[in-house]
């Protein structure tokens, strides 16, 4: 290779070196609130602590709310499920969720950011597959839980430990391959 080309070619791929590290260090300085990617809770790991309400909108009534501590308890592995009436995938998976708790399969609701009045009527239009509902308004146990968004779900063993982790919609596929083999491992 000629020299000057070669030159040519050093001296440019520097520019663009410094050129893209001084472009990511103003977005940094320009954007210091930006949201990190949240802490994925990882297999094996005991539920983080948390409480919610129940579904009520502060009238009584709906059931009742549910934490970390209700989770260590139960007799079988309860699916914690995330979702929102706003959700076009939370209404895809609802027919699932149907059949597993069909299946006797014990599913808890988390009505992540959402209405009262809205998660009713979702619930009403889709079905309610949830032996418990509890809403998460500011979406702090979200992000105890390190969600990426709705739906999610969460199997919970009879310990308090989380078996499996499902980021979207739960679809047949994704039960029969995924979530029943980890639910027999876990039973």
């Amino acid at each position: 290779m000629n020299p000057l080309v070669r030159r040519r070619l050093l001296r440019t791929g520097a520019l663009g070196a410094f050129a893209v590290g001084a472009s990511s260090a103003f977005v940094l300085w320009e954007n210091p609130g930006r949201v990190e990617p949240p802490e994925v809770l990882r297999l094996s790991s005991p539920v983080p602590q948390f409480a919610l309400p129940a579904l009520g909108d502060g009238e009584g009534g709906d059931g009742e709310g549910f934490g970390s501590g209700d989770l260590a308890r139960q007799p079988k592995p309860v699916l914690i499920n995330f979702f929102a009436s706003w959700c076009g995938p939370c209404a895809q998976e609802a027919p699932v969720l149907l059949a597993l708790r069909e299946q006797g399969l014990t599913i808890w609701g988390v009505a992540y950011k959402d209405r009262p009045d809205a998660t009713r009527a979702f619930l009403q239009q889709h079905g309610d597959p949830y032996a418990r509902v509890a809403r998460d308004d500011s979406g702090a146990a979200g992000k105890e839980f390190g969600l990426f968004g709705v739906p999610e779900s969460f199997l919970v063993d009879p310990l308090g430990v989380v078996r499996w982790h499902w980021t979207g919609g739960l679809s047949e596929d994704t039960v029969r391959r995924s979530l029943s083999p980890r639910l027999k491992a876990v039973s």
